[in-house]
This record gives structure tokens, C-alpha cells and sequence, in this order.
């Protein structure tokens, strides 16, 4: 037999072509729209209810689809969440970060809409496709260059009401609730009997949980100090000095207003990460500074500071505990520290490429998780990057502090949303452990955080400020802080024996059908 020509192929075949590749871009176009609302929904807007709008058009996509089909949809829908969600690591240095980690992060949720996709046809699949969903942010958390979680969907939820979700389990939690909501919206149009309780249940649930605000171990008074940076950008360092007598100011200051009776005297003072980039213990100028601070405020600080180690003479990301009439009694290592900046990966491979590498530093983890015993208050310690990370916060507040301190640095992000998600991250955490967070940024946003995850005081961006309050300490400990990883454990547990039970499924109607 003579194989057909190409010129003898049916007229028919092009338009059918022509009819399938239009559904193909549709899907396309909604599966980018749903990334797009689901970056939305994060702050500064408080649009939290576009999230669910957003997965309900990623399910819309993915379900009954190949698996193949899945991943690439995955792919449109990371990409349209995460390029313009991490726009603010290009700032000062280009595409050159920003585009790779949009890809590498949307190519990490196609892991998980491969699956989704794989799955389809397991009964109840709105429920194990959210469980997927927790495993992918779980797998992200750890991999790669010990994770990067920026965009795990439950901290962009500090205005929702599924925001008391994670005083029960905790940020995994509130993921699933609201990814479970987004493909209930979808399941609506295809049976609204079994979707209408995908969509109200989670809602409710996270409404109707309580979330504990009371003074249970007394109250303190602290103050939060942003004494700002002489620029944005990556060169802010270059004027250390100027930047540490920019907090020690703002703090005398203070200390004058208190004296005039203008604010309360606090108990406690958090200065940010980087407030001196000038090592106390090695330069007797800088020592000073603070002690002059801290005897005028006649209160501890909290000092961010850069101690070189006097062992292996490497950086360690510091804060210093800083007591008037006693200098320096305590330290806190940062245990979590960020990938391209403050260490590089695989440093001497990605030099073949460009030697920028080496602006990357060489800073060393901390493995104590303990934090300072300041005035009335035992305050955990999580500085800037760590806020991000689940275990490591949790680690910190189950050494039996009432309070947490985020002592971060934005300065290098200017005006960009940067500083704003995080904030959301620390509201989250307020939540999930029950505890006031104090952030003190360098040059904003400072904040006070109550324990539901409410912001009472803030600084804008890029001016000197003090936020001065009683607030209060707490000691019990939420259902998340006692759970710790389970729910999130539990969560990618059934969703990859769901994604088993399709494959074994698929298997047997394989050997059925050949039989």
C-alpha cells in the first residue's frame, strides 16, 4: 500500500485543527487570568476573595485534562502569579533574578496541577486536588536552596476570613481552605449539590473560629524603631554608620519624648536587622552608639546587627541584646538565611557564568532558636527571611516566648510590594501562634500586630519612626503551635495516596480493557 501524500490529506483535518487549537488558547487565557487574580489577591490589596476566583479558573483548565496538559496549564498559571507576585526581586538587579525565579517557582506548581490533572477521575477530587496543592508549597519550602516560599497562598489572607484557619492549622491550613474554595466554585457548574459545602464550609469554619487576644501573661510596652536608611538600593551599606546613628537618633529621640511625657516609657526596644551593620564587639564607636541609645531610652534593645565571628572570622546575621549600664548580654543568630544574597549556592558553578556571584555573602547559620528574656517579655526572635518559613517561627515561639519580634531590612526593595507581603506573612504568624509580632524594619513598613492578625500601628516607607504601645503577652499555646507540621503532613499525605489510587485505578482499566 502507497502511504498518502501530504497534498491527499482531508480538507477536513485543518479545520478540525482550527477547532481544537481555539479551546487550547482559551484554557491558555484562563489558566494566566487565574494566576493573575490569585497575585491580586495579595496585599497591599485586601482583594483576599480574588483567590478563589483565581483557582476555580485553574480548575476549570485542568480538570479531565492529560496529565501533560496539566503541566502546561500549571506552567501559564505559576507564571501569571508569580511574575509579577516576585517583581520586586528585579529592583535593583534586573531580569536576571526576577524572571528565572518566576519560571523556577511556576514550574514547582506544575508538579502539582500534573497531578491535580492526573487525578480528575478520582471521586471527590475538588479535596485532593486542594491536598495537592499544600504538598506543592510543602516541596517548595524545602527545595530548591532550602526553599523559597514567597507566594504560599495562605499569606496573602491577613484581610480574609479564613485567616483564624491558622490558629487551628496553621499557614498549610489556610492554603487548603482556600484552593478547597476556589475548585468548589468550579464544582458548582458541574454539580452545585456536592459544590455549594466545598464553598460555604471552608468559609464558615474559618469565620466561626475564635482567635484568643487576651493579656494571659501580663502586658508590656515596646517599641518598635525605624530610623531609616540614607537611600534605597543594594548600596545602602555603604553608609553603615550613617544607618546606625539614624536608629540610635530616632531612639534619643524617643527617649525625649518620653521624658516630656509625650509617650509611654517602654519596656522593650526592637531596633531592625542591619540597624548596625557595624560590629559592635570589634568597633568601639559603634559600641558606643548603642549604649548611648539604650542608657537614654533606660530600656533593653534588641540591636540587629553584623558580628563577625572571632573563630572562623565569617559573618553571622545578628541580634544583640543590649541592656543600659551592661552592653551586650545576649545573642540571636539568624538560622534561616536567603539563598543568592546572603549565601550563594553552588557558588563556584554559577561564577563560570558571571562573577556578580560574589557579591552574594558567606554568612553562617545560627542552630539556637531561643530568644531574649527583655523586661516582662520572653520575645522569640525570627528576623526578616525567617518570618517565611513554618517550623522555624514555630521553633522560636515553643522556647516559651509571649511575644515575637521581626527585626527585618527592606531597604533594599524600595518602594516595591516586597515589604507589604511580608508584612502579611507576620499577621499570619500572629495568628498562628497567638502572639503580638512586632516588625521594626529599617526604612518601613514597621508595624504592631495584634494576635487576630490586626495591624494597630504603622510606619510608611522611608521615613524615621517610633511605634510606641502596651500590648499584650501571651503564653498559651493554639492548636498549629501544638500541631506544628501534622496538618500540613497530614494534607500531602492524602493527596499523593489520591494520586496513587488514580494511578493503580488506571493501571486495572488498562488490563481490563487488553484482556
Amino acid at each position: 500500500m502507497v502511504a498518502p501524500s501530504v497534498a491527499s490529506e482531508s480538507p477536513e483535518l485543518p479545520a478540525r485543527r482550527q477547532r481544537l487549537s481555539g479551546p487550547v488558547l482559551v484554557r491558555a487565557a484562563l489558566a494566566v487570568a487565574g494566576g493573575v487574580l490569585t497575585y491580586l489577591s495579595f496585599p497591599p490589596r485586601p482583594l483576599w476573595f480574588l483567590a478563589p476566583v483565581g483557582f476555580a479558573l485553574l480548575a476549570a483548565v485542568i480538570f479531565n485534562r492529560r496529565a501533560r496538559a496539566g503541566f502546561g496549564y500549571g506552567v501559564l498559571f505559576g507564571l501569571g502569579f508569580m511574575v509579577p507576585l516576585l517583581r520586586w526581586t528585579g529592583e535593583f538587579v534586573g531580569l536576571i533574578a526576577w524572571l528565572p525565579l518566576a519560571l523556577a517557582c511556576a514550574l514547582m506548581i506544575s508538579i502539582g496541577t500534573t497531578a491535580m490533572a492526573a487525578i480528575s477521575r478520582v471521586p471527590g477530587w475538588p479535596v485532593w486536588a486542594a491536598c495537592l496543592w499544600v504538598a506543592v508549597e510543602a516541596l517548595r519550602a524545602v527545595f530548591p536552596f532550602g526553599g523559597f516560599t514567597w507566594g504560599k497562598i495562605a499569606f496573602g489572607q491577613p484581610e480574609g476570613w479564613y485567616l483564624p484557619l491558622a490558629s487551628v492549622g496553621g499557614a498549610p491550613l489556610v492554603s487548603f481552605a482556600v484552593v478547597l474554595t476556589g475548585f468548589g466554585l468550579f464544582w458548582l457548574w458541574r454539580n452545585w449539590k456536592l459544590g455549594v459545602p466545598l464553598v460555604v464550609v471552608p468559609l464558615l469554619i474559618g469565620f466561626a473560629v475564635p482567635v484568643g487576644v487576651d493579656a494571659s501573661a501580663g502586658t508590656v510596652t515596646v517599641a518598635a524603631i525605624q530610623g531609616n536608611v540614607p537611600r534605597a538600593g543594594l548600596d545602602f551599606n555603604a553608609q553603615r554608620r550613617a544607618v546606625l546613628d539614624n536608629h540610635a537618633r530616632r531612639t534619643m529621640q524617643l527617649a525625649a519624648d518620653v521624658a516630656a511625657g509625650k509617650v509611654q516609657q517602654p519596656d522593650i526596644v526592637i531596633w531592625p536587622e542591619n540597624s548596625s551593620d557595624i560590629d559592635p564587639f570589634r568597633n568601639a564607636d559603634a559600641a558606643a552608639v548603642i549604649n548611648a541609645a539604650a542608657d537614654a531610652i533606660k530600656a533593653p534593645i534588641a540591636v540587629g546587627a553584623v558580628v563577625v565571628d572571632r573563630g572562623d572570622g565569617l559573618p553571622r546575621n545578628t541580634v544583640v541584646l543590649w541592656e543600659p549600664g551592661k552592653g551586650a548580654t545576649d545573642r540571636y543568630t539568624k538560622r534561616k538565611l536567603q539563598p543568592f544574597g546572603e549565601t550563594m549556592p553552588w557558588r563556584s558553578f554559577f561564577r563560570l557564568f558571571t562573577s556578580t556571584v560574589d557579591r552574594a555573602g558567606v554568612f553562617q547559620p545560627g542552630s539556637d532558636p531561643d530568644g531574649f528574656v527583655m523586661g516582662p517579655a520572653k520575645v522569640a526572635i525570627d528576623t526578616c527571611y525567617e518570618v517565611a518559613f513554618d517550623s522555624v517561627v514555630r521553633d522560636s515561639v515553643t522556647t516559651g516566648a509571649t511575644i515575637i519580634a521581626i527585626p527585618t531590612n527592606n531597604a533594599t526593595f524600595g518602594f516595591t510590594e516586597m515589604t507589604y507581603q511580608q508584612l502579611s506573612m507576620s499577621r499570619v504568624r500572629a495568628v498562628e501562634h497567638g502572639r503580638v509580632v512586632v516588625v521594626a524594619a529599617t526604612s518601613g513598613v514597621s508595624a504592631l500586630v495584634q494576635p487576630d492578625g490586626s495591624v494597630t500601628r504603622k510606619t510608611g516607607l522611608f521615613e524615621p519612626g517610633a511605634l510606641v504601645a502596651t500590648v499584650p503577652l501571651r503564653s498559651q499555646t493554639t492548636l498549629a503551635t501544638w500541631l506544628g507540621a501534622w496538618p500540613e503532613w497530614v494534607l500531602t499525605a492524602a493527596g499523593l495516596v489520591a494520586l496513587a489510587y488514580a494511578f493503580t485505578r488506571r493501571r486495572k482499566d488498562s488490563n481490563g480493557a487488553a484482556a
